[in-house]
């Protein structure tokens, strides 16, 4: 059976996964990238380093964010949602950054791209780690998915 998520099915959906998946548009040219995300309710927080992904978001700010949870081929959940982003600086890029620390340091595992935090500030972990660090917020104005079950 094919279905729509309720409001609620899409806050579960967008709460309970860890990655989900940016597309942006800018200068003729659509980009869509896989992120480590949190979601407080309103908006998914992020983080990265300096690329194309923030190049394209800062030239064109309006963006599509999607999740997906797949059981297996017949049992599925997919949630896409349009919002704005914005780089966030200073308390905001603080608060977003422990959001995500909070998110998802219990899934932690450091790897190239991906290390624990000494400390939860984005000063001091962008200092750090000798990056342009940017923290971002993508607020949402809009949602929808769609299921399948058996």
């Amino acid at each position: 059976m094919l279905g729509q998520l309720d409001e609620r099915e899409i806050e579960d959906v967008l709460r309970a996964e860890y990655l989900g998946r940016i597309g942006c548009h800018a200068d003729g040219r659509t980009y869509v990238v896989p992120v480590t995300y949190a979601y407080d309710g309103g908006a998914v927080y992020g983080h990265s380093a300096e690329g194309l992904k923030l190049r394209m978001m800062r030239a064109n700010p309006t963006v599509c964010f999607e999740v997906d949870r797949m059981e297996n081929l017949a049992t599925w959940r997919s949630v896409i949602a349009w919002g704005r982003f914005e780089e966030l600086r200073g308390a905001d890029a603080d608060h977003g950054l422990a959001l995500l620390m909070a998110r998802l340091l219990p899934l932690s595992v450091s790897s190239e791209t991906s290390h624990p935090p000494k400390s939860l500030t984005h000063q001091h972990r962008a200092l750090e780690a000798g990056l342009a660090a940017t923290v971002y917020r993508i607020t949402l104005s809009e949602k929808s998915g769609r299921f399948e079950r058996r």
